[in-house]
């Protein structure tokens, strides 16, 4: 697919997103054939098979670098993904890549196995690059939604976008190790860079250890009080923001691994590979990155040595060793190169024979079918990396095993030695100890072998990629990634709350029953909601109330309630009952706070393009929706300001795109309080997207159900994903409570 270019600073979008992933690289390399045509291709790599999944059920955005140094690109879409390039210049990528995040942070965060370089012009570049990332991310969010930055890279990320968009859900992992305090404090930047992914709700890592490493920092560096993996970080504003950082250890596709190499094509492959390395009896496959962590050196060393003393022999072992190429524009990654091609090179001179060769070793990439040819291939799969946030070979090697045959040898410095128990474990250090390694791996009879590779399955299987990044929105957010339709779950709870004798079905109503627009006046109730309305509102023994903080003159003109609908508006300060209205009296004081409200409010928002003040019995709100993102935040934090400074006694609640104010305190859950007892509900459903919706959720009883629209913390046991899916949960409550029923009726 092609994507048109920029001439704007590749950063402008067209559409706001609810879930933003904002990584160095974006999950599709650029192509420019000899004709001069342009294409775009999905990047292999374990961070974009980990996340394509999520993005794809998240109808998400992904905002990275092409690829392409002094390029720019407009938007698009590929394979279902929304793509938001983000520019960066051959010089930013000599300083803030190849400089500061893999000469610098690189070798310090794998504990200094080469030494870090420190310039002051890189960590500038870092800087600068940083912002353009969370500026992009910040134009293209969706008020309220969900950004999950990825990587050593983007450090200063969360913080730039909290700045700018406190009104957005951070989550930041670091996909690589996180050093102890003596090798992270040699860091120039050292508080500056914790300060950066302070700015995260969710600080995620590899392993226990990195996380404890992070925490023990941010205390030695700032003081913040921690208790277990919370971080208590003071705001701008005062206020505590607690901070969650604790490990998520990120896994793989297993299933789709495994469907690989259950493929006949795949497993003909491997017969081939095979028969190409003369069929030895044992292979053992290393697969790395050519990087100086991966321990190479340490595997091809121990290698010659067991052909050397005759441990192993060349005729019935071979080494396999792919290496794919990795920042060769780096000098030290050159002359690692250069060091291993010059062992291999020594090691077959001096090993193998005419029929048999020692180490095949292959400097380039493969495809995901030869990578999975490959491991069904192996015999023994080589993991002795030196330092390792994660390493997802061993996962791959193990999803794609699934004859239970096969020996996992894994460094015990990866994150996946916490996982893989089974393993044989060593230390790459110890050469004596990774060649006797390599002997019991390759002599392993078949029942072990069988047991251990059995244990290590079940393991992959059940920590697949879809619980890693489940299991981290769950904490960022509440919920996992919100999948259209009405899960089962819930279906199974609203069969439940169907039987019950006198039903209260009560509503939110903008972002619930009508999608969010802007301009609040055009909000209308989708059509399949409407219907499933009427028809609830007609049942035997049912109830529908429509529960919003809107004024409920402006709520009566939106929603058009059928009748017999009861009503709260402002917050539950008003009531539509079947007696009538209720009328608000508001005192001599509440009068003069009202007014006095009333000047703040258009005095900071005079001269804002977008911002609008509405009127409210008890109230006012102050509407941002249409002022831009940075924009708006900084007129409501001016607004909450200027109002508890001057107007103490206020009742303040911010919600989507919007800040309110009142003079009565009141909310949702007094509002459903009082529906609850005039409608004589023996249970009650409520269905709210917004903040202000979490009252209403907190008075629901044992056998009520609330259900969530959205992302975003919340106490309502289920969820959906949009006003669509609300009206499919309607029709659903509906047939069947004309099942449980017997049809519409009146409740009188």
């Amino acid at each position: 697919m092609n994507a048109p270019e920029s001439s704007r600073d590749g950063l402008y979008v067209d559409a706001a997103y609810d879930m933003i992933v904002v990584s160095n690289r974006l999950p599709v390399d650029y192509l420019q054939g000899p004709d001069g045509e342009t294409s775009w291709k999905s990047s292999p790599g374990g961070l974009v098979t980990a996340l394509e999944p999520v993005m794809r059920a998240a109808d998400g955005a992904w905002v990275g670098w092409a690829g392409v140094a002094d390029r720019e690109f407009a938007p698009f879409e590929y394979d279902g993904i929304n793509i938001i390039p983000v520019p960066l210049t051959e010089s930013e990528l000599e300083e803030y890549y190849e400089g500061f995040s893999n000469d610098t942070l690189w070798p310090l965060y794998h504990d200094v196995i080469a030494p870090p370089s420190y310039h002051r012009e890189w960590w500038d570049a870092y800087v600068r690059v940083n912002r353009r990332f969370a500026e992009a991310a910040a134009r293209a969010a969706s008020p309220g939604a969900v950004v999950w930055v990825q990587d050593y890279q983007l450090q200063l990320v969360p913080r730039m976008l909290r700045e700018k968009r406190p009104d957005l859900v951070i989550g930041f992992f670091n996909h690589i190790p996180f050093p102890a305090y003596g090798i992270y404090s040699q860091l120039p930047w050292r508080r500056q860079v914790l300060d950066g992914l302070l700015g995260a709700d969710v600080i995620g890592f590899q392993r226990a250890a990195d996380a404890g490493n992070f925490t023990r920092a941010v205390r030695r560096l700032f003081g913040y009080a921690t208790r277990g993996s919370v971080l208590d970080v003071p705001g701008p504003d005062g206020e505590m923001r607690h901070v969650v950082a604790r490990q998520f250890p990120i896994s793989i596709d297993s299933a789709g691994f495994e469907e690989l190499a259950r493929r006949p094509d795949v497993q003909a492959r491997a017969h081939e590979i095979r028969e190409s390395l003369g069929n030895p009896e044992t292979i053992m496959l290393g697969v790395d990155r050519l990087d100086y962590t991966k321990g190479i050196r340490h595997r091809l060393k121990a290698f010659g040595e067991l052909l050397r003393d005759g441990r192993l022999s060349v005729e019935d072992v071979t080494l396999v060793q792919v290496a794919s190429p990795s920042r060769e524009r780096v000098e030290t990654y050159r002359q690692l190169r250069d060091e291993i091609e010059l062992m291999v090179g020594r090691l077959n001179g001096d090993h193998s024979t005419l029929g048999h060769q020692a180490i095949a070793y292959l400097h380039h990439g493969y495809p995901r079918e030869e990578m999975v040819a490959l491991y069904l291939a192996a015999d023994v799969m080589l993991v002795t990396a030196l330092r390792d946030g994660m390493n997802l070979v061993a996962k791959e090697f193990v999803a794609c095993s699934f004859d239970d045959d096969g020996v996992l040898v894994l460094s015990e410095f990866t994150g996946a030695s916490d996982e893989l128990r089974q393993a044989i474990l060593v230390n790459p250090h110890d050469i004596e100890g990774l060649k006797d390694a390599m002997v019991e791996a390759a002599q392993m009879p078949r029942k072990e072998r069988a047991r251990r590779m059995r244990a290590l399955r079940k393991r992959v299987r059940e920590n697949d990629v879809a619980k890693w990044s489940s299991t981290f929105l769950k904490t960022l957010t509440g919920a996992g990634i919100i999948a259209s339709g009405v899960p089962d779950g819930l279906d199974a709870a609203i069969t439940r709350l169907a039987r019950t004798d006198r039903l209260l079905v009560a509503l939110d109503f903008d972002g619930t029953l009508a999608p969010l627009v802007d301009r609040p006046e055009d909000a209308r109730a989708t059509n399949r909601a409407r219907a499933a309305i009427e028809r609830l509102a007609a049942a035997d023994d049912t109830r529908v109330a429509i529960v919003s903080g809107r004024a409920l003159e402006s709520l009566k003109q939106v929603a058009d309630p059928p009748t017999g609908t009861l009503m709260s508006g402002s917050h539950g300060v008003e009531l539509q009952l079947d007696t009538g209205g209720v009328t608000i009296d508001l005192r001599d004081g509440e009068l003069a706070a009202l007014e006095h409200l009333t000047s703040v409010l258009e005095e900071v928002s005079t001269g804002v393009d977008g911002a609008w003040v509405e009127w409210k019995p008890a109230g006012l709100a102050l509407h941002t929706r249409k002022v831009a993102p940075d924009a708006a935040s900084d007129l409501q934090r001016v607004a909450k300001a200027r109002v508890e400074a001057e107007i103490p006694e206020l009742t303040v609640r911010g919600g989507k795109g919007v800040i309110e104010f009142s003079v009565r305190p009141s909310d949702k859950g007094e509002a459903l309080n009082r529906l609850r007892q005039h409608s004589g509900a023996s249970a009650v459903i409520y269905v709210g997207d917004d903040v202000t919706d979490e009252d209403a959720f907190a008075a629901l009883e044992s056998e009520d159900l609330g259900v969530k629209v959205g992302q975003g913390r919340s106490l309502a046991a289920h969820r959906v994903r949009s006003p669509e899916d609300v009206a499919d949960l309607l029709e659903r409550l509906a047939d069947a409570r004309d099942t449980t029923h017997g049809g519409p009726s009146r409740w009188p």
